[in-house]
């Protein structure tokens, strides 16, 4: 995708899934409803198109100064809720100086390639799970939730995770009993 995309997330949308563009307003209005729900307010009608692949190396240098979440969590404000440009190089370097990254460190990792491979290794990893859009959830590298979900869905699946991963001991109970101070045979 480019860096300057004409269209509006409807007509996308649209175009992506071959929906007519009021089916794709009914359908994203769906996901603002549920972010509205959360606390969160999406403005789609205002939302910029561009090409996120920037932002995902921001996203990369970031976690290398231990701010992985805050310039996420910035990212997404200004993207979802704040309309901002975040494939332009001066929008995120702004939003990185707001999380507290060095403007000049940030300003030259956008002008390079820095990050380039670690974000093409995260495709990778999501293309062998199969991942084709976002959210995405992976449990345990096992079990996946896919776009926006009710809370029941994430509950039965952690209840699932939970229930497989219980822990059957097998054989019999009177072995060696073994801690950090050595092993102790059982008394018969």
């Amino acid at each position: 995708m480019g860096r300057e995309i004409k269209q509006n997330i409807y007509e996308a949308l649209a175009k992506k899934y071959g929906m007519s563009i009021e089916q794709a307003k009914a359908s994203t209005q769906n996901v603002v409803q549920m972010a509205k729900e959360a606390g969160l307010d999406y403005n789609m009608d205002t939302l910029i198109l561009t090409n996120t692949f920037d932002a995902h190396r921001l996203t990369m240098f970031a976690k290398t100064k231990g701010l992985m979440q805050e310039m996420t969590e910035r990212i997404l404000q200004a993207y979802f809720t704040e309309s901002k440009h975040i494939g332009d190089h001066e929008t995120l370097t702004e939003l990185a100086v707001e999380v507290g990254l060095e403007r000049e460190a940030v300003e030259n990792m956008l002008a390079s390639d820095e990050m380039a491979d670690a974000v093409r290794a995260d495709e990778q990893t999501g293309k062998q799970y199969g991942i084709t859009g976002v959210p995405f959830f992976l449990i345990n590298k096992k079990y996946a939730l896919n776009g926006a979900q009710p809370t029941e869905a994430f509950v039965q699946a952690l209840k699932k995770v939970i229930a497989e991963s219980e822990i059957t001991v097998l054989g019999n109970q009177d072995g060696e009993i073994c801690d950090d101070d050595g092993c102790e045979i059982p008394k018969k």
